[in-house]
């Protein structure tokens, strides 16, 4: 479900070792342990991308987990900033 409302959200792409290696499912736990809605994707370019929504202390401890990656992943970049999204959602959710 989601709503057309202007969200606070941050948005990151990450790049490095980060396909293949359970990276998804990582950031899936780790939203889902802070609380947080969005979602996951892979990136055609290798990339992965993240949009999560929430209480701002949770988004700001997402950010700063995203370096870390999950065991078997490389984070070589993260590219975070905090956007205004157009939808809320109201789960976190891994996709294609």
């Amino acid at each position: 479900m989601t709503t057309e409302k202007a969200t606070p959200s941050l948005h990151a792409t990450v790049s490095g070792k980060v396909q293949g290696v359970y990276f998804r499912a990582w950031v899936y736990d780790q939203a889902a342990s802070l609380g947080l809605r969005g979602w996951v994707r892979n990136l055609a370019d290798g990339q992965v991308e993240v949009l999560a929504q929430g209480d701002p202390e949770a988004l700001a401890a997402l950010k700063e987990r995203l370096p870390q990656g999950s065991p078997l992943s490389r984070v070589d970049a993260v590219a975070a900033t905090m956007i205004d999204h157009d939808k809320a959602y109201d789960a976190f959710a891994i996709r294609g």
